[in-house]
């Protein structure tokens, strides 16, 4: 709306009414009196429509479960308070713990996953705890000496809260730092609460079932690449399938979105981490990922992270970049400084990616076709990543994408059973 709110819109409308009404009655005969009612009779249908068209749009806004306070801040008063976030825990344009603050929720303790809690530390970096500047509430690093909070860092806390923006692929790291929270509050007896945000690749279910035998942080639990679940359905499922230490049960509570579908496209308020910086990004990543297991860059230490690929050999390639370091996103890049030959995808149609509703293997087998006779391709974090050693041989041996592809469809489709048991919110097949 051009005023900003429906109500300043009400309200300089009424005004312009006002006075149309009185200029017509000033230059108009009695007899033009139907023209002034013709006119405003004209006016209301206007903005009927306008009002109508406003009220729609407002009540189909995605509304992430952070700025649904009315369903949680009764769960939270007079109880001492841990809270899981970063730099994505946004309750509109306010941190989640401002705001909580704000309403005199007691806030013991910060616990922050990967990339800290502003969200500007390297993939992988090891983080030390530390203090919120603002409000000066300790800042436990979920990164750095370990990935659990211990039973003393959670002893004077009635109430855990966990809100943090997803991307929906099993090797980002969130969803691990979810794990162990469930793990230690099932422990402790201390409730969580789980603050849902939209999924941004929830409109499809791809990759390689993880071998549990090849779990690790990047990948704890037998799901594929893209497993089409909030993280409030993901940590139903951890709860439901047992996944926790013990098979013991977290006491969980989910806040759901409002107004989301798994369909939709979905910009993100915030870089959900540093090398993720849009939709596309964000849409290419589960693709691209898996060339942090190969020699090949992904395109970190360039203004085009998961946007584009290369490598100094990939010569008969002819766009090229020059990694850089970046602090806060990318201080150490692979082949920093020298030039690599690739391919740009960072022009591509976001939609037409969409539609495939699929991994793309074809940037994998490109550049494995291209490097494999003169350079060592895959590294031991490969399989990590793949959740799998097949994928490797897979590749190795020559399989088409269509081949490799068709591999999977027998555990995909246990999956898509076990997965139904936690959805909150419609599917899409």
């Amino acid at each position: 709306m051009p005023y900003g709110t429906r109500y300043e819109f009400l309200s300089l409308l009424a005004l312009h009414i006002r006075v149309e009404i009185q200029v017509y009655f000033i230059i108009s005969k009695i007899e033009k009196r139907n023209i002034v009612r013709n006119y405003l009779f004209a006016i209301l249908i206007c903005f009927l429509s306008v009002n109508s068209s406003c009220t729609a749009q407002t009540d189909m806004k995605v509304i992430p479960a952070a700025e649904r306070e009315q369903l949680y801040l009764p769960l939270l008063k007079g109880k001492s308070v841990g809270v899981v976030g970063n730099q994505s825990s946004l309750v509109g344009n306010q941190h989640l713990v401002d705001f909580l603050d704000s309403k005199n929720i007691k806030i013991q303790r910060i616990f922050s996953p990967e990339h800290g809690f502003r969200g500007n530390a390297d993939a992988g970096e090891k983080i030390k705890n530390s203090k919120d500047v603002k409000t000066g509430i300790p800042i436990v690093s979920l990164y750095g000496k370990h990935f659990k909070p211990s039973a003393e860092e959670v002893s004077d806390i009635d109430v855990m809260i966990f809100d943090i923006q997803d991307v929906g692929i099993r090797f980002y790291t969130y969803i691990s730092t979810l794990h162990y929270v469930m793990e230690i509050c099932a422990e402790e007896n201390i409730p969580l609460i789980v603050l849902d945000r939209p999924n941004p690749n929830a409109h499809y279910i791809d990759g390689p079932v993880l071998d549990e035998k090849y779990s690790s942080f990047v990948g704890m639990h037998p799901v594929p690449v893209v497993y089409g679940l909030t993280i409030g359905e993901y940590a139903k499922m951890i709860n439901g399938e047992s996944w926790l230490k013990g098979n013991i049960k977290c006491e969980l509570t989910v806040i759901s979105c409002k107004n989301w579908s798994r369909n939709q496209i979905y910009d993100l308020p915030v870089k959900p981490s540093p090398n993720l910086p849009n939709t596309l990004s964000v849409a290419l990543y589960p693709s691209l990922c898996f060339f942090e297991g190969t020699p090949v860059s992904a395109g970190r230490g360039t203004d085009y992270p998961f946007q584009c690929f290369g490598h100094p050999k990939m010569n008969q390639e002819s766009y090229s970049f020059t990694p850089r370091s970046i602090p806060g996103a990318s201080k150490y890049p692979k082949f920093k400084g020298e030039k690599c030959y690739g391919v740009d995808l960072s022009k591509i149609s976001l939609e037409e990616f969409r539609k495939k509703k699929a991994l793309d293997l074809s940037f994998l087998l490109n550049a494995y076709q291209q490097l494999y006779s003169n350079t060592k391709f895959f590294n031991a974090f490969f399989k990590n990543l793949a959740g799998t050693n097949q994928l490797r041989k897979q590749i190795e041996k020559g399989m088409t994408e269509e081949e490799i592809r068709s591999s999977w469809q027998e555990d995909l489709k246990a999956f898509k059973n076990i997965r139904k048991k936690y959805l909150i919110y419609p599917d899409w097949e």
